[in-house]
C-alpha cells in the first residue's frame, strides 16, 4: 500500500475511533451540551495533528482534506433528515455541524497550505489553530459556568464575560508557549513574548467575531501575528 493509502486509513481510523468513543460518553453519561460539543472540537483539533504526522507531504495531508470535505458533507446534510439529530449533536441551529465542517477543514487546507507547504513549519500550523482551539474552548466552558461580568457591544454577539475571554487569553496564551518551546530554536523569553501577543490578538478577534466566523478569523490572526514574530527571533525563514 502507498503512504498516502496508509496515511488515508490512519486519518480514517482516528476518526472512526473518535466518534465510537464520544457518542458513547453521550450514551452512556449525562454529559452537559456544552462538554459534548467541546469534545466534538476537541476531536477536530486533534485530526490536524495526526493529518500532519502520518502523511510525508504537505499536499497528500491537503488532498485528503479535501477529500474528507467532500465525502463527510453530504453524509451530514442526509443526516439532519434523522429526527432528533439535531439534538443529539447538540446544535444550536439546524445546519450548525455541517457549517462548522466547512469552516474548520476549509481553515485546515489554509494552515497546511501555508504553514507546512509553504514554511514547511508543522509548528506554525498547530500554534495557530491551537491559540484559537484550546481558547475558544475554555471560554465557552469557564465563561458559561463562572461568567459574571458580561461584555456589552454592538459588534460584541451572544453574551461573552471578562472572566471567559480572559480565560481565553490565558488557555491561548499556554497552548501557544509550549508549542514554540518545544522547537527548541529559540529563546524562553522569545516564546513567551510571542505567545503574549498572539493570545491578546486571538482573545481580541474572538471577541468581537460573530456567526460562528472565529473558526476562520481566529487562526488566521494567529499566524499573521506568528509569521513575522517567528521570522524576527530566527524560528522561520522567508
Amino acid at each position: 500500500m502507498t503512504e498516502f493509502g496508509e496515511g488515508t486509513l490512519q486519518i480514517l481510523l482516528y476518526f472512526i475511533i473518535c466518534v465510537i468513543v464520544v457518542f458513547s460518553i453521550r450514551r452512556l453519561f449525562k454529559v452537559p451540551d456544552e462538554l459534548f460539543r467541546k469534545l466534538l472540537h476537541f476531536v477536530l483539533l486533534g485530526s490536524l495533528w495526526v493529518w500532519m504526522h502520518v502523511f510525508p507531504l504537505w499536499w497528500h495531508a491537503l488532498l485528503t482534506v479535501l477529500l474528507f470535505t467532500i465525502f463527510v458533507y453530504p453524509v451530514l446534510i442526509a443526516a439532519e433528515h434523522i429526527k432528533g439529530y439535531s439534538h443529539f449533536v447538540t446544535e444550536r441551529k439546524n445546519g450548525e455541524l455541517k457549517k462548522s465542517l466547512l469552516l474548520v477543514f476549509g481553515m485546515f487546507a489554509i494552515l497546511l497550505t501555508i504553514a507546512w507547504g509553504l514554511f514547511d513549519d508543522k509548528n506554525l500550523a498547530l500554534a495557530s489553530i491551537f491559540a484559537w482551539g484550546i481558547g475558544d474552548a475554555a471560554a465557552a466552558l469557564i465563561g458559561k459556568r463562572f461568567g459574571k461580568h458580561f461584555l456589552e457591544g454592538k459588534h460584541i454577539e451572544g453574551r461573552k464575560s471578562v472572566e471567559g475571554t480572559l480565560s481565553m487569553f490565558a488557555f491561548s496564551f499556554l497552548s501557544v508557549f509550549f508549542i514554540l518551546l518545544s522547537r527548541h530554536d529559540m529563546p524562553v523569553y522569545a516564546c513567551l513574548l510571542i505567545a503574549v501577543i498572539t493570545a491578546i490578538v486571538s482573545a481580541f478577534v474572538e471577541l468581537f467575531s460573530t456567526g460562528g466566523n472565529d473558526t476562520v478569523f481566529c487562526p488566521l490572526a494567529a499566524m499573521a501575528v506568528l509569521i513575522p514574530l517567528l521570522y524576527l527571533f530566527g524560528g522561520i525563514s522567508l
